[in-house]
């Protein structure tokens, strides 16, 4: 079947927005993605119906912790893991990194040494180096391959060692797209009995997360990417967050999950963002029919929008390497295409990137610029303090939004 575009995008009110004559173009979707009818009927569903705190034994609490329940075993088959007790929400990614960092820097001490990226949002890094710091660890930074903006395991494997004891990358990356080896790279740092942490934001809506696959010990995503609200989600072995002690309220539970949820909790977000999940597995049915379990039909629906992604990824890299003056950071040989999602960052010679984006979003299409909070990729790239333009298609995006966008683009250089 082919992908069900018009069914896609009669799913998002947001997409019958109009700027003068035109739809509008959202190539924001890096930054946070539109949200399906479904999702925000959840949230308003569950602030009329049902909205209590956790453990009454009256019915709109019973209702509420139903919810929550559910939302844990949604999320489970969104990430690939059979217990949803692994499953931890909390306020956005980097608040529960902040506080995982904290809870596992009391494990290090002088002479432990952690790898980041210099590839990663920085949610991904400075909170890692900070734990470190107080925990006189040191941090060492896997270099990148400038030429296609792709991480260099080289650089990797000389800094991985036994005194290492965390290692955190990024799925893929928010500013270039770049898709990391992250099997590859967990295996390689469970040889020298390391942790790994995986920041799976970015890659939440291009492509199937599988956590007992990858073997992460840790991974992370936010709802708001994945066409849902603004919460936070965490994967954590059991074994790890039965052990790990975290910073939390003596009053709060000391059983999974509430042991890492800290106070109370985001409901009716928690429960835009197990919609959102569902608005995925009800794609996977337009898709293939025959998929009954929501893992199934999670498998069919990212199967059909990465090839849907695909095709606008090739058509906007050929047309901007068409362009004089542009330069396009990232993965740009379509034989390795595999190894990005449809997220384009570039650079222009003659024009900032904020001026571009001001003049396209005066036009209807909406792009980002700046660093996109991957300070780690900009600097190293000497990309300051500028950055880039970034376009992100998501699969609710078409490949004739692509060619306006191309069209706009070459009318302004």
């Amino acid at each position: 079947m082919s992908f069900p575009i018009d069914w896609v995008r009669s799913q998002f009110p947001a997409l019958q927005r109009r700027m003068g004559d035109q739809p509008v173009v959202y190539f924001d979707g890096p930054a946070g993605s539109q949200v399906p009818e479904s999702v925000a009927n959840a949230v308003r569903d569950y602030m009329l119906t049902m909205n209590a705190n956790h453990g009454g034994p009256f019915a709109t609490a019973v209702e509420s912790d139903a919810m929550l329940q559910a939302a844990h075993e949604t999320l489970a088959d969104f990430f690939g893991t059979a217990d949803p007790g692994c499953i931890a929400f909390g306020a956005n990614m980097t608040t529960m990194t902040l506080a995982l960092s904290r809870a596992l820097a009391r494990t290090w001490s002088a002479g432990d040494e952690i790898i980041v990226s210099q590839l990663d949002h920085d949610a991904n890094v400075t909170p890692w180096v900070l734990a470190a710091q107080d925990a006189g660890a040191t941090v060492r930074h896997i270099k990148l391959n400038s030429e296609d903006a792709t991480l260099c395991m080289d650089s990797f494997r000389q800094q991985l060692s036994e005194r290492t004891k965390l290692v955190a990358v990024g799925y893929a990356a928010n500013a270039t797209g770049t898709i990391n080896p992250v099997a590859e790279i967990t295996a390689a740092a469970h040889d020298v009995g390391a942790l790994t942490f995986i920041d799976a934001v970015h890659y939440a809506p291009h492509g199937l997360i599988d956590v007992e696959a990858i073997d992460a010990d840790f991974l992370v995503a936010s709802g708001y990417k994945f066409f849902g609200p603004h919460v936070g989600v965490m994967y954590g072995k059991r074994e790890l967050l039965e052990t790990i002690r975290p910073y939390k309220l003596r009053p709060s539970p000391d059983d999974l999950p509430g042991r890492w949820m800290t106070g109370t909790q985001n409901h009716e977000g928690i429960a835009g963002t197990a919609a959102a999940v569902e608005y995925l597995a009800a794609l996977g049915s337009q898709v293939n029919p025959a998929a009954l379990t929501r893992r199934e039909r999670l498998i069919s629906a990212f199967e059909a929008s990465r090839a849907h992604e695909q095709q606008m990824a090739v058509r906007l890299i050929g047309g901007l390497a068409e362009m004089d003056g542009v330069s396009i950071h990232g993965i740009t040989d379509s034989n390795n295409f595999a190894s990005r999602v449809a997220t384009v960052s570039i650079t222009l010679d003659s024009h900032k990137p904020s001026d571009i984006c001001k003049a396209l979003g005066d036009r209807g299409i909406f792009t980002w610029s700046g660093n996109h909070y991957a300070l780690p990729f900009t600097e190293n790239a000497g990309l300051e303090p500028d950055g880039t333009l970034r376009i992100g298609a998501l699969h609710y995006n078409t490949v004739e939004e692509v060619e306006r966008c191309l069209r706009e683009l070459q009318a302004l250089l």
